[in-house]
């Protein structure tokens, strides 16, 4: 069955690797584990309903996006070769150190300084395996409200399928939803401990990651770890 009639979804992360201890903390957080599905007691914060705050992030796993998720012009077969191929034309590389930060109110693991190595392979992602991507239906363009993007994130969000694409994409690993000042005050403490010292130590990108989703409203699920080569 192609894509065009299939309505599973994939997407090209990246995520921690099984023996990165941000792996099993970053999922007990969210309160799910990507690569076997299995849901995870999450940590008690005071006065704040975790899993609530988490359920969005948990839905789609702990990961950064480097191509958003897309619905299959053809088979999955196609889409993991050319990954593969991508992945192992890709030289592993150094991730700088993660830190907690606000982004418009989420809470997020951002890298401390930028990665040219980490911008180049969200770019090869979203260009390399664009052929497998079925193009947003008119629905899907209206939910992201194009009339509040920018003139580039609305040519990204045509053309493309997603406005946060190339210059205007960032690495981020989404730990809450939406917070209030007051929220913040109490959830990013308990992130920070929570998370130790998992988030800021030294690390290889080894592994492009490519999720699926089985259909609207299931959870995303790690499908394959693809190695890079380089």
């Amino acid at each position: 069955m192609t894509g065009a009639l299939s309505p599973a979804r994939a997407a090209l992360y990246w995520a921690p690797t099984l023996e990165d201890p941000l792996h099993r903390l970053g999922s007990q957080w969210l309160g799910r584990d990507a690569e076997t599905g299995a849901s995870l007691a999450q940590p008690d914060i005071a006065g704040e309903d975790l899993p609530a705050l988490t359920a969005d992030p948990r839905g789609y796993g702990l990961h950064a996006t480097l191509k958003p998720p897309f619905r299959l012009a053809g088979s999955y077969a196609a889409l993991r070769a050319d990954a593969a191929e991508l992945a192992a034309a890709t030289a592993p590389f150094d991730l700088p150190p993660l830190e907690i930060a606000s982004l418009d109110g989420f809470l997020a693991l951002r890298e401390a300084v930028p990665c040219a190595a980490l911008q180049a392979l969200a770019d090869a992602c979203v260009a390399t395996l664009d052929v497998h991507r079925l193009p947003p239906d008119t629905a899907e363009i209206a939910r992201r409200r194009p009339e509040r993007l920018s003139p580039a994130g609305r040519f990204n969000l045509n053309r493309w399928g997603y406005p946060h694409v190339f210059g205007t994409w960032f690495f981020h690993v989404t730990l809450t939803r939406r917070l209030t000042p007051e929220q913040d005050a109490r959830v990013r403490p308990a992130a920070t401990s929570f998370l130790g010292g998992a988030a800021a130590r030294p690390r290889r990108v080894t592994e492009l990651c490519l999720f699926t989703q089985a259909g609207p409203g299931a959870p995303f699920l790690v499908a394959e770890r693809l190695p890079l080569g380089g």
